[in-house]
């Protein structure tokens, strides 16, 4: 399995195992680059100054996991070549999310200027935002906005303000095989039904942030949710989510995907698919020079966006990073400058190129040299476009805790679909009260 760029996130979702920082919140003494305001709803909240990066000097330190792929040593090559008058230095963290998160923690509850900006996974973005250890990006955004797939700026936008800038996206395909499925059928009940007479489905069914995401990708798509939109509210026990649950639940039993799923991460899933038996295999995007160079399978498969839910709509999970600006960075602009540099055409069109990474940038789809690269191109896009973020909360790892753990436990027959949303609606309400 090709773990992404800073290594902490397989193909878009992270194993977000540990709690939340306490709500110790944080003053509003900084750098400067930006001015203390109200309009993003978050009292005494940063605002950066667009205009603070023309003609920023000095140095700035981006810090990231660790970068297993090389694309941000390139980035800050580059971005140091072009002798803009700032300077880059790099930091890695732990190749660990949780650990990741710890030191970004850190850092800021100590009001350190060692980091002037972060590379900050999708689900962070309410946690950090809260705390007011992020510039508001809203006037910086404004002026880009229509360059970015709209969908990617669900994972930076929380109680009205924009906490950061797109960086790198994802969105999971449903891989098939071409000798077994003439066309994807257009609902996920038609897919499973399909899949039963050709060898089966398989996807990541085991207790961690893979299932968290499956799940939810049929939870919305069925017209499910999971928190009200202010965040406040669970809404995880519903008609939509039990009925979606009970749909994997019923695909185990009659054995369209084998009781074996359940212990399945992002590698244990690939395998099987490769193995020539499925039909259809739900995974991410970096997978698919694995499984398309594989023996048995090769020249095979294709991909397609995800279909409906029947009587509802499609939907996909988000995954990815975003570029986020420290409250503390002695150099806010020079900052903005490399976010500016990194989240660009140039830079997204290398991206996608020379590491295969999802462009949040809709021009670079159509690129021919992009096309080339990522022959699932077209698909990708739909997939990223039809996605939506996974639930926005400062304790969001508990709230993914509630949702794998419970599901995971009925998808074993341990409980009913009714009883494990009932069990982690009652586990969110406790941790959101604690926030």
């Amino acid at each position: 399995m090709r773990l992404n760029r800073h290594a902490a996130v397989l193909f878009g979702c992270a194993a977000l195992m540990g709690g939340v920082v306490a709500a110790c919140g944080s003053d509003d003494s900084s750098g400067g680059g930006g001015a203390t305001s109200s309009s993003s709803k978050i009292e005494g909240a940063k605002v950066i100054d667009p205009k603070s990066m023309n003609g920023a000097k000095g140095t700035v330190t981006l810090c990231t996991g660790k970068d297993t792929l090389g694309d941000t040593h390139d980035l800050v090559d580059r971005f140091n070549a072009a002798k803009t008058g700032v300077t880059v230095k790099l930091t890695e963290f732990s190749p660990s999310a949780d650990q990741q998160r710890e030191q970004f923690i850190q850092r800021q509850q100590a009001k350190s200027g060692d980091c002037d900006l972060f590379s900050s996974d999708v689900v962070w973005t309410a946690e950090f935002a809260t705390q007011k250890w992020l510039y508001e990006m809203s006037p910086y955004i404004e002026s880009r906005k229509s360059e970015f797939v709209p969908s990617t700026f669900d994972t930076i936008s929380y109680r009205g303000g924009v906490w950061g800038v797109p960086w790198h996206t994802d969105a999971a395909f449903l891989y098939y095989r071409k000798d077994k499925v003439s066309s994807v059928p257009p609902t996920w009940q038609d897919v499973y039904k399909d899949a039963a007479s050709k060898g089966g489905i398989v996807y990541q069914g085991a207790a961690y942030e893979g299932l968290t995401c499956d799940f939810l990708e049929l939870a919305y798509a069925a017209g499910g949710q999971v928190l009200s939109p202010d965040g406040k509210k669970v809404l995880i026990n519903s008609p939509e989510n039990v009925q979606a649950l009970q749909f994997m639940m019923d695909g185990i039993k009659n054995k369209t995907a084998p009781k074996a799923v359940i212990t399945y991460m992002e590698t244990e899933s690939r395998n099987q698919f490769v193995t020539g038996k499925p039909a259809y295999l739900r995974t991410w995007p970096g997978d698919y020079s694995l499984i398309t160079k594989a023996p048995k399978v090769k020249g095979k498969v294709a991909v397609a966006p995800f279909p409906s839910f029947e009587g509802a709509g499609k939907a996909g999970i988000l995954g990815g990073h975003n570029l986020v600006i420290s409250v503390y960075s002695k150099n806010p602009g020079g900052a903005l400058k490399l976010v500016d540099f990194a989240t660009g055409p140039e830079m997204m069109k290398l991206y996608s190129t020379k590491y295969a990474e999802a462009p949040v940038l809709n021009a670079t789809y159509e690129d021919p040299a992009v096309k080339k690269a990522l022959p699932f191109a077209p698909q990708l896009k739909q997939a990223v476009a039809q996605a939506k973020s996974r639930p926005v909360s400062e304790v969001y790892p508990q709230i993914s805790q509630a949702i794998y753990n419970n599901v995971n436990a009925a998808l074993a027959g341990r409980v009913s679909a009714q009883d494990a949303m009932k069990t982690a609606q009652s586990q969110m309400e406790k941790a959101i009260a604690t926030f």
